[in-house]
């Protein structure tokens, strides 16, 4: 079994890390977080921004693999809030590490 040299906070620090990445993921971030009072449609995201919604889908998946966000099916729609426990977790890890 090969020996892990890193701690369960860096892994999910990395996993929020990676899900921070792209623009587009940062643009869905804020805007979930900014309609907090209520969760949004992935047709309306795709509305504001210029990219397939395809690409859309993409991006919401890396997120809530992530588990930044959650999402819920409502056939034929789909609508996605802030997850508020792994919101709270990610803020706080980040603001650990970059206080070093």
């Amino acid at each position: 079994m090969k020996e892990k040299y890193y701690t369960e906070q860096q892994e999910k620090l990395a996993r929020y890390g990676k899900a921070l990445s792209h623009p587009v993921r940062i643009f869905v971030l804020d805007y979930l977080a900014n309609n907090l009072h209520r969760c949004c449609y992935s047709g309306d995201m795709a509305e504001e921004l210029p990219i397939a919604r395809s690409t859309l889908s993409e991006h919401l998946k890396e997120l809530k693999n992530a588990g930044l966000i959650q999402g819920e099916i409502n056939p034929p729609y789909i609508k996605y809030c802030i997850n508020r426990e792994s919101w709270e977790e990610a803020k706080q890890l980040l603001a650990e590490f970059f206080k070093r």
